[in-house]
């Protein structure tokens, strides 16, 4: 195997995990650790040299999704660490992958939604009643939804691509 594909496939691993581990933080304390945004930036630097992304796309799909939920983070939607990370990840993504990863996200965040609800139906209730009151109480862990949409975006296509 040549470094570089070594090199990729490491990244790739590393990211898939670190995005895990975020998941996991987000069910259980509904907070994304500071350093697992980071370290996606980071594995992001040597991804330049070896993924399939130019700069300028990764920095301009950031920008966006940046905007966008921050947006999303002063109307009480989500959360800043999912903000964070979100746009991290979308350094990964870029604009070439942007619209299905957002998509996937999205859908991801819904289904999760979905069988909160349909788990505990009274809680779900409780909490839509608290929200009408002005508390946020603790929504949808969307950084499991991030994480399901990165991992769908940027590692199924290079095991794919191994495996053919």
């Amino acid at each position: 195997m040549p470094a570089i594909e070594f090199l990729r496939w490491l990244i790739v691993l590393s990211f898939c995990a670190v995005l895990t581990v975020a998941g996991i933080c987000d069910i259980r304390e509904r907070r994304i650790p500071n350093w697992a945004v980071l370290a996606v930036v980071i594995l992001f630097l040597p991804w330049i040299v070896v993924g399939d992304v130019t700069i300028l796309s990764a920095v301009g799909a950031c920008l966006i999704v940046f905007a966008g939920s921050i947006a999303l983070y002063m109307l009480g939607i989500v959360g800043a660490g999912d903000a964070k990370l979100i746009s991290a990840v979308a350094l990964f993504v870029g604009f070439g992958r942007l619209g299905p990863f957002l998509i996937l996200v999205a859908l991801a965040g819904g289904l999760i939604a979905l069988i909160s609800l349909l788990s505990q139906p009274a809680r779900a209730l409780a909490l839509l009643h608290a929200r009408k009151l002005g508390d946020p109480g603790r929504g949808v862990p969307y950084g499991v939804a991030i994480a399901i949409g990165a991992i769908g975006q940027i590692a199924l296509p290079w095991i794919r691509a191994a495996l053919a």
